[in-house]
């Protein structure tokens, strides 16, 4: 089954830059997608972003399109999420998904889960 390891969250300011990386393993290189979802204090999961393994296609959820940027380096089997522009709205638990199928945008669609990284931005 695949697996997922995330890294890169912390504490940055208002305005700031970061970027989150989800190392997989443990899964066939064919028609994959991957995903970045946040959860916010008292709020549902929501998407943010999500790119197709094999053609790099990528789909932003509206409140991140412009500021963030999906990517997938095929060589490492890792995801990034380059996040720029930060806003404190952005504080989030952010979750690395994966699901054998394209590209979603729902939580329901995909069986893999990272097991989350804080993202704070300070104000």
């Amino acid at each position: 089954q695949e697996q997922l390891v995330e890294s890169g969250g912390g504490l940055v300011q208002a305005g700031g830059s970061l970027r989150l990386s989800c190392a997989a393993s443990g899964r066939t290189l064919s028609t994959y997608a991957m995903a970045w979802f946040r959860q916010a204090s008292g709020k549902e999961r929501e998407f943010v972003a999500t790119i197709s393994w094999s053609t790099g296609f990528a789909r932003y959820a509206d409140s991140v399109k412009g500021r963030y940027t999906i990517s997938r380096d095929n060589a490492k089997n890792t995801v990034y999420l380059q996040m720029s522009s930060l806003k404190p709205e952005d504080t989030a638990v952010y979750y690395c998904a994966g699901r054998n199928g394209g590209p979603s945008s729902q939580v329901y669609n995909y069986d893999t889960w990272g097991q989350g990284t804080q993202v704070t931005v300070s104000s």
